[in-house]
């Protein structure tokens, strides 16, 4: 069985070739390419009956149109998110759907930490001054975590990983989520509040739900408002939680002391690219990443050992499990 493997990146293809190389993969062969799945580049599966795409992948209505038409069976998907893709298209040609639900969650979690740490003590600026041999402090003066409140937005297991990081910093943790956990409710220290007074009573806030539509820009100019002066904001989950040109208002204003940012709503075709050499032509990310007080990492807080193989691991299996005709619910979507 052949499987297009779109987006492929070398710290990808190192980990998936040693995975496909066991003996339970023998059947099948990754083709890889590093363009982008759009409509344009869907030909490129043409002759595979699977595709393995990205976050960064177009998988709207007319790609699985093309899909389906060159006889596409079952998408693959090697990211937990799925708010890229037309399911509904995919329903009505009954092309299967599989996800990653749950790769290391450590990975996520202490990406979040570092952003925090990062923001707070003013790390990124005092190694660039370091680097300019000036050793003044001014500045640099950050906060204790010991003592503080932390909002976390979405209990699963990247959120409940956070919460216990944040715990062991001796913080006390506010959780919201629309299905509480036993779990969270268990863990001295962390407890369950709407979602306004998560809001209104964080010292920093941090963001590990899905993007749906009931969440989209859930962190809009309203909220922003309704935050403690000075707020750390975190998002290490999907970049339309926020709508960024609130979070830009709410920096310029004071009212956010910090962001922290993995993803971008509009990172597409920026995210997992090199622009060095042509620039940067989106104007909203150009302004953000002009704050001293904004950190933006490029969608790499699932990028360690451990979650790759888990994510290829995960990825091939549901291959397995579709040829069987039974796939693990956790990971099928259609």
């Amino acid at each position: 069985m052949k499987i297009a493997f779109f987006s492929a990146q070398p710290y990808e293809r190192s980990i998936f070739d040693e995975t496909i190389a066991q003996p339970q993969y023998a059947r099948y062969k990754l083709t890889y390419f590093e363009s982008r799945l759009t409509a344009d580049t869907a030909v490129l599966a043409d002759g595979h009956t699977v595709v393995c795409p990205f976050v960064c992948d177009d998988l709207s209505a007319p790609v699985i149109d093309r899909l389906h038409r060159m006889g596409i069976r079952l998408l693959t998907l090697r990211s937990a998110g799925f708010n890229h893709v037309d399911l509904a298209r995919c329903r009505e040609y009954n092309l299967r759907v599989t996800r990653v639900p749950a790769y290391s969650p450590y990975a996520v979690a202490e990406h979040t930490t570092c952003l925090l740490l990062s923001l707070n003590r003013k790390i990124h600026r005092a190694y660039q001054r370091v680097k300019e041999l000036n050793f003044s402090l001014s500045g640099l003066v950050g906060f204790d975590v010991h003592g503080k409140v932390i909002g976390v937005i979405g209990t699963g297991k990247i959120g409940a990983a956070f919460i216990n990081i944040m715990i062991g910093f001796g913080a006390e943790v506010l959780a919201y989520d629309p299905f509480p956990s036993e779990e969270i409710r268990a863990i001295k220290g962390a407890r369950y509040v709407p979602l306004d007074e998560l809001i209104a009573d964080s010292d920093i806030i941090s963001l590990h739900c899905p993007l749906t539509a009931d969440t989209k820009h859930m962190i809009d100019g309203q909220n922003i408002e309704r935050m403690r002066a000075g707020v750390i904001l975190l998002n290490t989950s999907r970049g339309g939680l926020i709508d960024t040109k609130a979070l830009i208002q709410g920096l310029k204003s004071g009212k956010i002391g910090a962001a922290g940012l993995d993803v971008y709503e509009e990172e597409d075709g920026v995210f997992f690219t090199d622009l060095s050499e042509t620039g940067l032509q989106d104007d909203v990310l150009a302004r953000l990443i002009t704050f001293p007080n904004v950190l933006v990492t490029a969608h790499q807080a699932f990028l360690t050992r451990e979650a790759l193989r888990n994510i290829a691991e995960r990825t091939l299996l549901s291959v397995v499990e579709f040829e069987r005709g039974v796939i693990d619910t956790t990971a099928c979507l259609v």
